[in-house]
């Protein structure tokens, strides 16, 4: 009997036919009050006593009935008083016919198409397009450095091909497209916000350059027989307009107005031209050679004037501060020539360990770099009231991994010195010679061979090795690449630039002058410049 009575227990449970005990369904509950207005009246009377008589308890410890009829009564003319001749027909609020405020007809539409504009036109909307731009801009970051150090021709060429692949510049293309524009301002309407905005734009100073750079050289000259050796300075371009190139045991002189070569002289036997180095005014060329002379040519008249020794070794490095003509050999020596004494060595230096291949003075003649095959980077100070430099120096920079060959000076701040190593270091460096602190470093990723700044902009350009041998001019001081010039198929030994300043001048292993126009003024911002008077030199007359 108890397993009979196991399964009634059973059957009764999972019978569905039956009603299910609990509390009523609330759409039976609406049902009851709109069939039953009176029940509604006295359900919602009762709930309002209710509450009444909680909140009496709530506020005194001691109640009565008439003081809870009294808060009933006034409970009911609360904020939202219950309409008395409305009771009978009253509706739920879905069902009733009154629309909210908002989507009443009398309620002009916010745009004048009526409808928002920022819905997306999914029709107009490339989700592939968007998804990849999302994906872009997380990981941008991580690839700073790496597009950083691209070349601007593999950039353009990336360009180039998402453009034919995508139809358009990828950068210009929107995520979404809406349905309508944005409506135009009432007429008079000033945003409060435009100076907020309009101060964050991008300077003028820093916007990208938009000047046109060929990127083929302007003219192409032969140097047959040219020594491919790091370590020498072979070429040189006047004041005058005249470039001096050391080819072998020959210099020859070109003249870049009138396009004439002239042979200056050949050396005997074996010895060849280690450096060159025209004065800052005048037609005077000094030379140096590996017999450890340095010769001082007067090019207007093809003759030398005078031999000056100093040296064991070969001379491959000079520079000119005025009249002192300074030296440096292989033997690490720095030697200051007086060119208007008969004893024309006023100082000697032991500046480095191994062959001195940089040599150059601050424009203002304040300070006298010299770099070697060493790796180090010596700052010279000026002997008080003299042009010469003094024998021990200022600073004693050793940064560098390599030999440092490539230096220059910066033409508007004079304290500021660029410095290039060699193929074990690669990089380029900037100096504040009045502090001795390093301002910057830039990997180049290649042998750093020479050194130019423009006179033009604020632009340097860096001469290669291996593997492009091209020519790269940055922006200073950001380091950006502005362009990179290549078609040397050999390193780029030398670097001259004009006297106006428009042109580069570069000097390869592959036996070939490169000149490039990359530094031509603009016309809407530049004066044209006058033509160049040719200025007698002041030492004309007292050079020995």
């Amino acid at each position: 009997m108890s397993h009979f009575k196991y399964m009634k227990e059973i059957n009764n449970l999972t019978r569905m036919d039956e009603n299910i005990k609990g509390p009523l369904p609330r759409w039976q509950k609406k049902c009851l009050e709109t069939s039953n207005p009176s029940i509604n009246l006295s359900i919602n009377s009762s709930r309002k006593v209710t509450s009444a008589s909680f909140t009496n308890i709530n506020t005194t410890t001691t109640t009565t009935v008439a003081a809870t009829t009294t808060i009933t009564t006034t409970t009911t003319t609360g904020k939202t008083p219950i309409k008395k001749n409305d009771t009978r027909n009253k509706k739920t609020p879905s069902k009733n016919t009154k629309k909210s405020p908002s989507r009443t007809s009398c309620t002009p539409a916010k745009t004048p198409s009526g409808g928002d504009r920022f819905i997306p036109s999914r029709s107009t909307t490339n989700f592939d397009l968007g998804y990849y731009k999302i994906q872009q801009q997380t990981n941008i970051e991580k690839d700073d450095e790496k597009i950083d150090n691209e070349s601007p021709s593999k950039r353009e060429m990336q360009r180039l091909m998402g453009e034919n692949l995508h139809g358009g510049d990828i950068t210009q293309m929107r995520v979404l497209s809406y349905q309508n524009k944005a409506p135009a301002p009432p007429e008079g309407y000033q945003n409060p916000l435009r100076v907020v905005y309009s101060q964050s734009k991008t300077p003028a100073s820093v916007k990208a350059s938009t000047r046109y750079i060929p990127q083929t050289p302007d003219r192409i000259l032969d140097a047959p027989e040219i020594v491919d050796d790091y370590y020498l300075n072979l070429i040189d371009w006047s004041e005058s307009n005249i470039l001096a190139v050391a080819l072998g045991a020959n210099v020859y002189l070109w003249n870049a107005g009138t396009g004439t070569i002239e042979q200056l002289f050949e050396l005997e036997s074996n010895d060849y031209v280690c450096s060159v180095a025209w004065i800052q005014e005048g037609p005077y060329l000094a030379v140096g050679n590996t017999t450890g002379n340095t010769e001082l040519w007067d090019c207007s008249q093809t003759k030398r004037v005078r031999v000056m020794n100093g040296h064991a070794a070969r001379v491959g490095s000079l520079s000119w501060n005025s009249h002192i003509l300074t030296s440096g050999c292989r033997a690490g020596q720095i030697v200051h020539h007086d060119v208007r004494q008969r004893d024309h060595v006023i100082s000697t230096i032991n500046a480095h360990a191994q062959e001195v291949c940089g040599l150059k003075w601050s424009p203002d003649g304040k300070y006298l770099a010299s770099g070697g095959n060493d790796n180090m980077l010596q700052i010279w100070p000026p002997m008080s009231g003299q042009n010469h430099a003094h024998t021990q120096p200022l600073y004693s920079l050793n940064q560098h991994q390599a030999a440092v060959k490539a230096l220059a000076w910066c033409p508007w701040q004079n304290n500021i010195l660029a410095s290039g190593g060699g193929t074990a270091d690669r990089t380029i460096r900037f100096w504040n010679c009045n502090t001795g602190a390093c301002l910057n470093t830039v990997d180049t990723k290649s042998q750093v061979c020479s050194l130019l700044w423009s006179t033009t902009y604020k632009e340097i350009v860096s001469g290669h090795g291996y593997a492009q041998n091209q020519l790269t001019i940055w922006k200073y001081p950001a380091m950006t690449k502005v362009a990179e010039l290549t078609g040397h198929s050999s390193r780029v030994l030398h670097l001259a630039m004009s006297p106006d300043g428009t042109t580069i001048l570069s000097a390869g292993a592959d036996e070939t002058l490169r000149l490039w126009k990359c530094f031509q003024p603009d016309p809407h911002k530049k004066k044209d410049t006058s033509e160049m008077k040719s200025v007698a030199s002041r030492l004309k007359q007292s050079i020995r």
